[in-house]
């Protein structure tokens, strides 16, 4: 296959359809389950619900008979996973003594195909740490040369993939006590210059300490205890030595064998791996330098191969000589700066010198004396080197403390290698000067041009499989620095914005149809595609001197027009809204005489369809008729008014990528064409999936930045230390007096909320009603071990019970209007909740896992909310993934006692916020602008009140003068009698009261006779706190009235003004630059949806300011989300699994085991509902709601049951079928779904309550289909709210799904149980599932589910006679009729329109009948006026 996966494939399915040798690792049909004979040995041996019998010859006879002739088939092997082997026969019979090496040989395979399939493999071993260390002994053991040179290579390298597992998976306690045992410091003892281990120790007494208590420890144990730690220190020795051997059978040229090639690409893997953590690097990468293990594999006679079979070898080995040379200290885990690397290299260049000068002058005479430039270099270095003699190098390496021999000698004693090439390399490689990866970074071109799309490893790794690694970064756990993390980000992130690129570019070029004309031979477009165009003009504008210290140009701008003429209205729109900041691509397109023909599978796409040139560039500006740019800062809301020309042709001004336009110039001087001559297509893409050069820019601004993660949160980042350092309950910075004002509803509700908790009122419980302030008093214990651990609020409490004083204080009254009374929380928080808000009104880190439909909003909310009163100089960060849910978050602020004048929501989603007031930056300036408006003409009715002339309400400044000389003065004297005057009466207030005619128009008279003096004095103060509001208004509106400009005023108002400031996670990447250079702050981050959302994604809304005295400004970081759920989208399956960029940053923190509140009690769904889904979560319950609220206790009219599998067979002998290849679709489920949907409006449902959900894009498609032949047209039924996937559904539901699972064969990506939980997981009060039983029910991962939904009859069970709404109650089931089939769905569906049909008829008829009745009365009547 040559060209990426179509738009509509899903990830996950990519091996359905690949090249030769992928298909044997497609997921399992139906077919290959039930006619394996391996099948039936699993159904004879341990297939029952009862235990098995323990039969040893079965594990000999599945590996000989048919895993070994069958050279171990992968089918064969997913089937034994399928089975649950492992579960049910291979662990619980595991026995360390007596254990054959097929039995260990089968756990191995099958815990590799696991982690293959991305199912955990770990659980199943947590629960006996003795067994499985036993099991991890044997296979180390079997690991050695010793035991492993009698295995075949196959055999060595599944030993070797379940280690690699092991050290991927130092998260789990057990695997990673068993895994540091071989990585302690104890193997420096292989190493091969004692002076070189001391030399370390003297530079760092704590290693010191510590190689002296590992000697300690090995003395004092006996000889059995000192064997096994012989053993594991000299394990990785002896796996080197090794390795070196079997890289060196890899010849130069000639045949070599594939499990050879697997082998050691495996070994790479895990050498990469062992360097790139920390916990493991430590003491290895010291090993590594001193076998010389990267110095041999490159003098390995592979390195000359030409065959592609090596190619990947030669990447990994790039990638091991990398993390080698990592800019770290590996003794401290400290990062190390370019200036510290320099200052490093130079120290060792200098001590060479010494040393030669000492010792060697008259073999390397120019050494000692010459520069560090001079000798900093490769060629440099080989000059000096290359002088001197055999044993000259071998006594100066000597020396130096580098080994003068290989660690396998027979390397120089066989030829393999010249020992003086091997002593120089040696040398060269320690002493060259390493190159800075911020150069590198810096130097590349942040578009993919058409060579790096066209790769084909970027088509290979779309099928990847797990069969072998890959050279991609990997994001795991942890990583060395925050560079290294920056730098494995960027790197992954430009693939996958390249591959998503390419998808998009091929899907325009197979639309637009390029071929030539005859006899012209000029190029015409046979198609035409929504997101590309022809270009009419292209032209340089402007090139920009280079920087100092540059050789790119500082800018290139071009502009490049189109024509929109023959496109529709909304085309057209499309294109007009195109944005500053948005990203297009030029393509040069020459089709030639084949380009006409269809393109065939398997061609090279890149050549069929004559693909030149492929250039990146992002708008700059829109330019006019006439010529000049159209000012967008000059619209009163320049991101929400595209610019719409009178004429068909667009201008764009666009700048190109600085280091691509020099490299084009450089070809182009060398006589080859000016590529910006030849560009004829213009494409562009979704905003939503177009922010990548957003995102690869601020990575490389961020890179070479002075990066500063706050001090507490660095160590969790990096994936460090104690997971829940930065815990608020850890954190020296804890406040422990919180004012949590509306959180609580009552007395009560505050003490349901603080189980085990010791609460004491102050002064008594009698004066406790609402606002709560509550001061957690100081305990000596620490917090539990267990809430280092993913745990729920309880494990994050005390031994001893935490005593917690609470006050209560009235709130002041704020004036006597409506507005002036404070908007009050009405939602009753569990107490899981409370805790969430309570560690995030906190400082340090909170985590909130929120399964569906637990409330995340409503506790993000109340968290912003008490933040923004508890501290009203901070400012507070909201962002999430979707603008959906940026805007719930939005409407339910407005909600709560916010001043709307201090939120602001950036970007492009506010229009869709259920709201008069516009939240964006534009539109909060203008109701600022109409505020002051307002505010101006209240002084004037105040200064009117006080009798006193003048235009006091012209300007914010007048009325600042006001304020200070009018009415403070009236107010002082007036309070200072009120409040020292005891002899005061409620007449003395109400007459002196100064600005009684003011506030005259208040709805209630503000003094009555029923008040008590202090009564009056409260309402009189109210009434000054009005006006003091008031002027503090204006005070703040002032600066708008000063700024001309709108574009300084909306800059003004997010840096100074705006106290909440919300965004997505795609707008922050977009506008990080912009937002640093405005000197933009904020102390609070709370992220919403942070489980969908790529890792970098989320780092950088924690990087949108500089630091403040080399320190980070933040104080929170909140993250709420579910990982559960579906994780980022990553189109690219190697990239999404091997790199494992689909991780969250959210999901790593939990994996580190960083301390999670779940929310525990969830209020969407039915009971029975939450079932189906809350198996997965740690005690979820339901909140009274669902108990009590009558929606939820009755039943779904004519439906049975509330939800329900329904097993759909062959229709007319068909199930899934796939018209083009990925686009699944089932005709059955299809018909049977729109069926069931048609009864429901039928009997009464509301077509908006209703949702049909699917697992493929194919199916949604058909569903479409059937529904505009059906429904779309006919009043009665309509179109149902939505027709959607199951991953573009997440985050919102319905009272009604109806899920078609579509796939009859292979039960495909639904295995991701994350998407079986948002499947499961949408609906409220109704889901019916149709799918094929016999599938599904097989299924290990999705067997909680199936098992509850197949405890009901697999029929759809209906309920005749019955309309919406019902009274039945939901566990009522009377006089079921089943449906058999869909055929007799429609025939009761087309009765039931036919009665509806004639109902209607009837009516009509009855309509008209009174209308002709009403008629001819008026007709009597006129007649009877006129005879009269």
């Amino acid at each position: 296959m040559q060209t990426t996966l179509p738009l509509h494939a899903a990830p996950g399915e990519a091996t359905a359809h690949g090249p030769q040798g992928i298909s044997q690792f497609r997921n399992l049909t139906l077919h290959d389950i039930e006619s394996d004979p391996i099948s039936q040995l699993a159904k004879k041996h341990y297939g029952g619900k009862s235990k098995p019998k323990w039969d040893p010859k079965l594990v000999e006879d599945i590996i000989e008979t048919h895993l070994v002739s069958s050279n171990y088939d992968p089918k064969k092997i997913m089937l034994l996973e399928f089975t649950q082997y492992l579960e049910k026969y291979l662990w619980p019979y595991f026995d360390s003594e007596t254990a054959t090496l097929n039995h260990v040989l089968s756990i191995c395979m099958i815990v590799n195909e696991k982690s293959r399939q991305r199912v955990s493999p770990w659980e199943i071993f947590s629960n006996d740490t003795a067994k499985f260390s036993a099991l991890f002994d044997r296979v180390i053991h079997l690991a050695v040369p010793s035991e492993s040179k009698t295995l075949p290579l196959r055999v060595q390298r599944i030993v070797l993939m379940f280690l690699i597992l092991c050290f991927q998976s130092l998260e789990n306690t057990t695997i990673r006590t068993e895994c540091l045992k071989l990585v302690t410091i104890g193997i420096w003892q292989n190493l091969g210059h004692d002076d070189r281990r001391e030399q370390i120790l003297n530079d760092y007494p704590p290693v010191r300490k510590l190689w002296n208590s590992s000697n300690k420890k090995y003395n004092l144990a006996d000889d059995n205890e000192k064997e096994k730690l012989d053993f594991n220190r000299n394990w990785l020795s002896a796996l080197l030595m090794d390795f070196v051997g079997k890289i060196y059978e890899i010849p130069a040229e000639g045949k070599v064998d594939d499990e050879l090639l697997m082998y050691c690409e495996r070994f790479f893997e895990l050498l990469i791996d062992l360097e790139a953590q920390l916990p493991t690097r430590r003491f290895f990468n010291t090993l590594l330098d001193d076998h010389q293990i990267v110095v041999l594999c490159k003098l390995a006679p592979f390195i000359r191969r030409d065959n592609k079979d090596v190619e990947l070898m030669k990447q990994l080995l790039e990638n091991l000589a990398f993390y080698a040379k990592f800019e770290i200290n590996d003794q401290t885990g400290l990062a190390l700066t370019d200036l510290d690397m320099t200052e490093q290299h130079s120290a060792q260049l200098i001590q060479l010198q010494h040393i030669i000068f000492r010792d060697y002058k008259d073999i390397l005479p120019d050494l000692p004396l010459a520069n560090l430039g001079s000798i900093e270099q490769r060629t440099d270095l080989l000059w000096h080197f290359e002088k001197a003699s055999v044993d000259d190098l071998s006594r100066i390496c000597d020396s130096l403390n580098i080994r003068g021999q290989p660690i396998v000698d027979s390397l120089i004693t066989d030829g393999l290698v010249d020992k003086k090439d091997l002593l120089i390399e040696s040398l060269v490689d320690k002493y060259q000067k390493r190159t800075s990866q911020i150069e590198k970074v810096n130097s590349s071109p942040l578009y993919p041009d058409e060579d790096t799309l066209f790769k084909d490893s970027l088509i290979q790794t779309q099928f990847y499989t797990g069969e072998r690694p890959l050279a991609l970064p990997k994001l795991n756990l942890q990583f060395l620095t925050i560079h290294d993390y920056l730098l494995r980000n960027f790197n992954l992130f430009r693939l996958e914005s390249s591959y998503e690129i390419r998808q998009d570019i091929e899907d325009v070029i197979k639309r637009l149809g390029p071929r030539l004309t005859y006899p012209e031979r000029t190029i015409e477009w046979s198609g035409w595609a929504r997101m590309a165009l022809p270009i009419d003009s292209f032209g340089i504008v402007d090139v920009g001197r280079p920087e100092l210290g540059q050789d790119q140009p500082s800018r290139v701008t071009a502009d490049v027009s189109f024509n929109v003429s023959k496109y529709s209205k909304v085309i057209r729109a499309e294109w007009d809204s195109l944005r500053k900041h948005d990203i297009v691509f030029l393509l040069t397109i020459r089709p030639h005489d084949d380009s006409a023909t269809p393109y065939q599978e398997g061609q090279d796409f890149r050549k069929h369809f004559g693909i030149k040139y492929i250039r990146g560039a992002e708008i700059v500006d829109v330019i006019g008729n006439d010529g000049h740019t159209i000012d967008q800062a000059a619209k009163s809301a320049p991101e929400e008014k595209p610019f719409q020309s009178a004429s068909a042709t667009r201008t764009l001004r666009i700048a190109l990528d600085p280091n691509q336009f020099k490299t084009d110039m450089q070809k182009h001087s060398h006589g080859m064409e000016d590529v910006h001559d030849t560009f004829n297509i213009l494409v562009r893409r979704k905003p939503q999936e177009n922010n990548f050069k957003a995102v690869l820019e601020t990575i490389r601004d961020l890179m070479q930045s002075e990066l500063v993660v706050p001090d507490w949160l660095q160590k969790v980042f990096l994936g460090y230390g104690d997971p829940a350092s930065a815990h608020y309950s850890n954190l020296p910075s804890r406040l422990r007096e919180l004012n949590f004002r509306d959180t609580f509803l009552n007395w009560d509700h505050l003490k349901q909320s603080l189980p085990d908790k010791v609460i004491q009122p102050i002064p008594d419980e009698t004066a406790m009603v609402p606002p709560f302030i509550l001061s957690h008093t100081q305990v000596d214990s620490q917090v539990n071990a267990k809430s280092k651990k993913k745990k729920s609020a309880k494990a994050m409490d005390v031994d001893t019970p935490e005593t917690i004083q609470v006050s209560s204080y009235k709130v002041p009254n704020m004036g006597p209007y409506p507005q002036d009374i404070p908007k009050q929380n009405n939602v009753p928080f569990t107490p899981v909740q409370v805790e969430s808000i309570h560690s995030g009104m906190n400082h340090g880190l909170t985590m909130v896992v929120g399964p569906p439909g637990t409330g995340k909003t409503d506790v993000a909310v109340q968290t912003i909310a008490n933040l923004y009163h508890n501290h009203p100089n901070q400012h507070t960060l909201i962002v999430t993934h979707s603008n959906q849910a940026l805007n719930q978050i939005f409407e339910k602020l407005m909600e709560l006692d916010i001043d709307s004048r201090h939120l602001v929501r950036l970007g492009h989603g506010e229009e869709e916020l259920n709201t008069e007031l516009s939240f964006s930056k534009f539109g909060r300036v203008t109701s600022f602008l109409e505020r002051r408006i307002e505010l101006l003409k209240e002084v004037d009715r105040l200064s009117q009140s006080l009798e006193i002339p003048g235009e006091h309400g012209s300007t914010c400044e007048t009325a600042g003068y006001f304020y200070n000389y009018h009415v403070k003065t009236r107010w002082a004297p007036y309070h200072d009698k009120i409040t020292t005057d005891k002899n005061m009466t409620l007449a003395d207030v109400r007459d002196e009261f100064p600005f009684a005619v003011f506030f005259a128009n208040a709805p209630q008279p503000l003094f009555n006779d029923d008040m008590t003096v202090d009564d009056a004095i409260d309402v009189a103060q109210g009434c000054f706190r009005h006006l003091e509001k008031l002027f503090e208004e204006l005070e703040d509106v002032r600066p708008f009235e000063l700024l001309r400009y709108s574009t300084d005023r909306a800059n003004y108002l997010i840096t100074k003004e705006a106290k909440i400031i919300a965004m997505t996670c795609t707008h922050a990447a977009l506008k990080r630059r912009e937002l640093v250079s405005l000197k933009f702050k904020y102390d609070n981050v709370v992220m919403e949806e942070a489980a969908q959302i790529l890792e970098v994604e989320t780092f950088i809304p924690l990087l949108l300011q500089e630091p403040e005295d080399g320190e980070n400004r933040l104080k929170r970081v909140i993250l709420i989300g579910d990982h559960n759920q579906l994780p980022p989208v990553v189109k690219n399956l190697a990239f999404q699994q091997y790199g494992n960029m689909e991780q969250s940053l959210f999901t790593r923190f939990i994996r580190l085991g960083v301390p999670a509140l779940q929310l525990d009690a969830q209020g969407r769904a039915r009971s029975s509902l939450a079932k189906l889904y809350s198996w997965r979560y740690n005690q979820l319950g339901d909140l009274p709601n669902v108990l009590t609220n009558s929606e939820f206790l009755q039943a779904n009219a004519g439906l049975t049951y509330d939800y329900q599998f329904i097993n759909v067979g062959p229709y007319h002998g068909q199930g899934e079928s796939e018209p083009v290849a990925y686009f699944y679709q089932n005709v059955g489920e299809a018909e049977y779904v729109v069926a069931l949907y048609q009864y429901m409006r039928l009997i009464g449902y509301p077509a908006e309550k209703i949702t049909i959900l699917t697992t493929y894009n194919g199916q949604r498609s058909l569903i479409n289909d059937v529904l505009q032949r059906r429904c779309a047209w006919n009043p009665f039924f309509g179109r149902p709210a939505a027709v959607s996937t199951v991953d573009q559904y997440q985050g919102q539901q319905n009272d009604y799904i109806l899920l078609s699972l579509v796939r009859t064969k292979t039960v495909g990506h639904l295995r991701d149980v994350r998407r079986l939980i948002v499947a499961m997981s949408r609906a409220r009060l109704g889901l019916y599932v149709f799918g094929r039983r016999g599938l599904f029910e097989n299924c290990y991962e999705l067997k909680p589910v199936f098992d509850q939904l197949l405890a009901r009859p697999d029929k759809l069970c209906l309920q005749h006679n019955e309309s919406y709404p019902t009274n039945r109650l939901v566990d009522v089931h009377k006089d079921i009729t089943e449906m058999d089939h869909v055929e007799e769905m429609g025939k009761l569906v087309y009765k039931l329109s036919q009665e509806q049909l004639d109902e209607e008829m009837i009516r009509q008829e009855q309509i008209q009948e009174a209308e002709q009745e009403a008629e001819e009365l008026i007709h009597q009547e006129m007649d009877d006026a006129q005879e009269n």
